[in-house]
């Protein structure tokens, strides 16, 4: 009957690691354009004569694809680096931070694309 060395499990344990934060990553980016493309949507298609705002995909849409994968990974990293938690509770951090920002990000995009979906009768 073999045990397992110290070195293995802390082998173990950092490949564990870094397959979370690379999924911790990738989950974020997918949460950020699908917020980003559900809730950005009106201002691209276009309301009355066609009118856009562009400001949606260069500004908002970078800043959601590219910034809701680095809070996922600092929370990653946070909570379970520096605070040295378990797995598990560093998973449940990050799904935790994703729904906020999700949230924060769809209220976001709802209040710049108001004037897109309003449907006035002027």
């Amino acid at each position: 009957m073999t045990t397992r060395s110290g070195t293995a499990r802390t082998r173990t344990t950092r490949e564990t690691n870094g397959w979370a934060g690379c999924l911790a990553v990738v989950a974020g980016f997918v949460t950020g354009l699908a917020v980003w493309g559900v809730g950005a949507a009106p201002g691209l298609r276009g309301a009355f004569e066609g009118e856009r705002d562009w400001s949606l995909l260069y500004l908002d849409g970078t800043v959601m694809i590219f910034g809701i994968p680095a809070v996922a990974l600092g929370v990653w990293a946070l909570v379970g680096g520096v605070l040295r938690a378990r797995d598990r509770v560093a998973a449940v951090a990050v799904l935790l931070a994703l729904a906020a920002v999700a949230w924060g990000c769809g209220e976001w995009l709802e209040m710049r694309t108001d004037r897109f979906t309003r449907g006035d009768s002027w």
